[in-house]
């Protein structure tokens, strides 16, 4: 049943949901149109309302009643989940979330590069039940209140009082004190999990607690990280990706490496621990000269991947790529291809865009050996993957 009530009068319609969509959606039709449906699961019959009606292909709702629930269907433990645009599966069981995101990767994957992938999305420790995990957020203030954005707003959202139970509770306080200092200001708060955890609050740009770097850990080794700059935002996603990159990779004592948007050099630095000779590139400057920091024995330039790389003539036994979310492009593989490594670790964000990056691979002479992904994202559509690639026989 697709249509018990009219659209057209009330913005409202009964729809049976399809299958999972990338981005946290279920797919429905309606007249033969493709519908978007956030809130809802698989074999559902919600009640949707439509939110965007713009496009003649595809129209995108919201599930405001359940009319037929799914088993794997929770209440949600923050109240403000079905307005608030930061998490997309809160109404859905812990490991029902990963079994949704392992089908996304797999469909990604089939559609994009041809790849039948048969794995599975593994847990990560630090949040079995999906919450108190994220250690940066970037809130607005309203009404001298936290605030998040609504989903595809601009439109804003008040955190539920306690803070937003997604975020880390080391920094919901720090929140709470810059949030009232200044109307509609950018607010960044970044926690860094020690015995001892260390707290910085980014107001608009300016530092206005805590300091500039911060200290983090995987396994024994420690980086200095910059407050406002990247490290990975669940605690145990930095050693499960190192952890996968550097299994994959199986470095030995004096190869050559290319870490490639290393950032301030997690990857770089467990390599060169294991006597390999490392260099980095990556954009940020701030984040190169915490590289050189944090892995005294490599050589880390500053500057865009797709025009430094290029450049360079070495070759490199092995390469780590963890690219932005849209992936390294054709530019990046074909360089890196060049360097004619016996093995490549990708670190996705984005399952689209690592299939992109693993068909151009492709075409370059190397094929996936294993593609493993990470919950990393609890109550997110997000997913992690490392994917080790080698060349083909």
């Amino acid at each position: 049943m697709q249509n018990c009530v009219d659209a057209s009068q009330t913005g409202e319609v009964d729809l049976v949901m399809g299958n999972i969509a990338h981005g946290g959606y279920c797919v429905a039709r309606l007249d033969g149109r493709v519908v978007f449906v956030r809130g809802a699961l698989p074999g559902e019959k919600v009640r949707v309302r439509l939110t965007d009606t713009s496009k003649a292909s595809h129209w995108f709702g919201h599930a405001v009643d359940i009319i037929s629930a799914d088993s794997h269907r929770v209440d949600a433990p923050c109240p403000v989940a079905g307005e608030c645009g930061g998490c997309d599966f809160q109404h859905v069981d812990v490991s029902f979330q990963r079994e949704l995101k392992r089908r996304v990767v797999a469909e990604q994957l089939s559609r994009l590069a041809g790849i039948t992938w048969s794995g599975k999305v593994e847990a990560v420790d630090g949040s079995s039940d999906g919450l108190g995990w994220r250690t940066r957020m970037q809130y607005r203030s309203l009404n001298q209140r936290p605030a998040l954005r609504r989903h595809r707003s601009h439109d804003l959202v008040q955190v539920p009082q306690g803070g937003c139970p997604i975020a880390h509770p080391a920094g919901r306080a720090a929140a709470e004190t810059a949030c009232r200092t200044a109307e509609q200001a950018i607010v960044m708060v970044t926690s860094c999990l020690t015995e001892d955890p260390e707290v910085s609050v980014i107001a608009d740009g300016q530092l206005v607690s805590g300091g500039e770097t911060m200290t983090a850990h995987v396994g024994q080794r420690r980086w200095k990280v910059g407050a406002g700059g990247f490290w990975q935002v669940h605690p145990g996603a930095a050693e499960a990706l190192a952890d996968a990159v550097v299994e994959g990779l199986n470095p030995h004592q004096g190869d050559e490496a290319l870490d490639l948007y290393c950032g301030v050099g997690l990857f770089a630095g467990l390599l060169a621990d294991r006597g390999v000779r490392v260099r980095g590139i990556e954009v940020s400057r701030q984040a190169v000269a915490l590289a050189r920091r944090n892995v005294p024995g490599g050589r880390f330039t500053a500057g865009r991947v797709e025009r430094v790389l290029p450049r360079m003539s070495t070759k490199a036994n092995i390469v780590v790529l963890d690219p932005p979310r849209k992936g390294a492009g054709k530019a990046v593989i074909q360089a890196v291809a060049r360097t004619s490594p016996r093995a490549i670790a990708h670190v996705a964000c984005d399952p689209a865009a690592l299939a992109r990056d693993v068909r151009l691979f492709d075409g370059y002479g190397y094929a996936p050996r294993s593609i493993r992904a990470f919950d990393v994202f609890p109550m997110t559509h997000h997913v992690e993957a490392v994917a080790v690639l080698e060349p083909k026989v």
